[in-house]
């Protein structure tokens, strides 16, 4: 149900970052790179998740691009707030557990794979868990740090996401219409280019 990690999976440095002791280790590694004139900067790191080289943030590079600008602001919230619950946690001089990447990876591809109607890992448990289920845990989660922020309905979108369908349900919708009209294989494509730009200029509900 996602196309980047396919286009992007192709190309170095990217997919799951490394994990670094600080800050100063992973500026080493990359300046190692830049060194021996293999990247300009850490900008060419496309890493699912990385440090931003111009702003004091870690970007979210995982998700294709969001054709409804509401399930924009609610991916962006979720991240927003994520990552004040893990600021919380290491205030509080709490810890998470680190799993090994090939567990963090088998997640991964699942996700590419089936979207939102699949399901994921739950590491605690050793059990194949719904997306549904993990969403409300993970609402739960971040209840505290949405409303800290006042994002509190952009978070809960999610669950219209959930029920209404992601971008990759519509544009599937979009080409078997077509299909079960007569267009061909070319034709139902173009419908559902057309679908993209009608979608993407529509703007907020």
């Amino acid at each position: 149900m996602s196309y980047r990690i396919s286009v992007w999976d192709e190309m170095p440095r990217t997919g799951l970052p490394g994990q670094f002791a600080s800050y100063a280790e992973y500026h080493r590694h990359v300046g190692i790179l830049v060194q021996a004139g293999v990247i300009e900067d850490a900008t060419k790191i496309w890493w699912d998740l990385r440090p931003s080289a111009r702003f004091p943030t870690l970007e979210m590079r995982i998700t294709d691009v969001c054709t409804s600008i509401n399930d924009a602001i609610c991916i962006a919230a979720i991240f927003q707030c994520w990552l004040r619950l893990l600021y919380r946690l290491r205030l509080n001089n709490q810890r998470w557990r680190r799993y090994e990447p090939m567990l963090v990876e088998e997640n991964r591809w699942r996700a590419h794979r089936y979207g939102i109607d699949g399901e994921l890992i739950d590491f605690g448990r050793g059990a194949l868990i719904p997306y549904s289920e993990l969403l409300d845990e993970i609402l739960d989660l971040i209840r505290e740090d949405a409303e800290n922020f006042g994002c509190v309905s952009e978070v809960e979108h999610a669950r219209q996401i959930l029920t209404g369908g992601s971008s990759s349900h519509r544009q599937l919708g979009v080409y078997q219409s077509a299909s079960e009209r007569g267009a061909d294989h070319q034709d139902s494509l173009c419908a559902v280019v057309d679908h993209l730009q009608a979608e993407t200029k529509r703007g907020l509900d």
